[in-house]
């Protein structure tokens, strides 16, 4: 891109909104739609009802508006998953790295949607929740554990979360703002 180029491109993120589609996915229990809340009120809440096939939600954060897709983590709503993802600015994987017992079918989990060609190149941010508890992962024990250096031919952050804290939330916040910004 010349200067030119970017020197518009920047001149127009002033003055228009961007727009990004996010899909959030990850096994029941997780804190998806507690990170969807955290992101988009700031606050948590303890009594959370799990979520029944998915739901939709927009937010603004500066100038950008986030369409989020809260898609239902029980094993019959994970078949939605793949349609739900594709074409979407970026893939947010929740997992609950407090829960040692989940944590190889969330990997099992991931890695399946990932080997699905059409979601290919779209960028991934895994989340290891829970920070809160005691017997949450290490962050690099949580990276390996869920195989996250196999994953190729797409970008990869992660970031270990509190919803219930709001323990990286802003640093969520960030990296997805940053991706509003580029074309897939």
């Amino acid at each position: 891109m010349g200067i030119w180029e970017a020197f518009l491109s920047w001149l127009k993120s002033l003055f228009f909104k961007q727009e990004m589609e996010l899909s959030v996915i990850g096994l029941q229990k997780a804190g998806k739609t507690s990170l969807v809340n955290s992101i988009a009120t700031g606050s948590f809440s303890e009594d959370m009802i799990p979520t029944v096939g998915f739901n939709m939600r927009k937010v603004s954060k500066g100038n950008v508006t986030i369409k989020l897709w809260d898609l239902g983590g029980q094993a019959r709503f994970r078949s939605m998953w793949e349609r739900y993802c594709r074409g979407v600015s970026a893939i947010v994987y929740v997992v609950d790295a407090a829960d040692p017992e989940n944590i190889p079918i969330a990997k099992s989990e991931l890695h399946d949607i990932l080997s699905k060609p059409s979601l290919n190149g779209i960028p991934l941010l895994v989340l290891g929740n829970k920070v809160d508890k005691p017997e949450c992962l290490s962050k690099q024990a949580f990276a390996e554990e869920m195989d996250l250096h196999r994953i190729q031919h797409r970008e990869v952050a992660y970031y270990m979360t509190s919803c219930k804290n709001t323990t990286n939330i802003d640093a969520v916040i960030d990296w997805l703002i940053k991706h509003s910004k580029k074309k897939h």
